[in-house]
């Protein structure tokens, strides 16, 4: 299993698109026990939060954000946890909104140290 996410801060390696997270967005991780939760920022979205579990390197979680045009969203993530030949983390994510239609993947990585 790849280390903790406590503490960590990882941001997306690509723009989704207009109104999702890009690469202005920053998720500052936790974790305890198999339990996940962050809180994430930046670009189009103003707050957002998501909780869920961890078993091994799988995450399964719910995330819900409140955009800058004063919408909101919500939506499903199953994200695959990756340890980098430098030792920093990544997630490969497949998501889909739970609140509209749509679905995808994308990729978040720890900043760098």
């Amino acid at each position: 299993m790849a280390r903790s996410l406590e503490g960590l801060v990882l941001a997306p390696v690509a723009d989704q698109g207009p109104g999702r997270v890009g690469t202005r967005t920053r998720f500052a991780y936790h974790e305890e026990r198999g339990r996940v939760w962050a809180e994430y920022a930046g670009g189009d979205v103003v707050r957002g939060h998501l909780v869920g579990t961890r078993e091994g390197d799988r995450l399964d979680f719910r995330y819900v954000q409140l955009r800058r045009d004063g919408t909101t969203a919500s939506g499903h993530c199953v994200s695959t946890v990756v340890e980098l030949p430098d030792g920093r983390v990544r997630l490969e994510e497949a998501w889909e909104w739970e609140s509209r239609q749509g679905r995808g993947t994308s990729v978040v990585e720890q900043l760098p140290y």
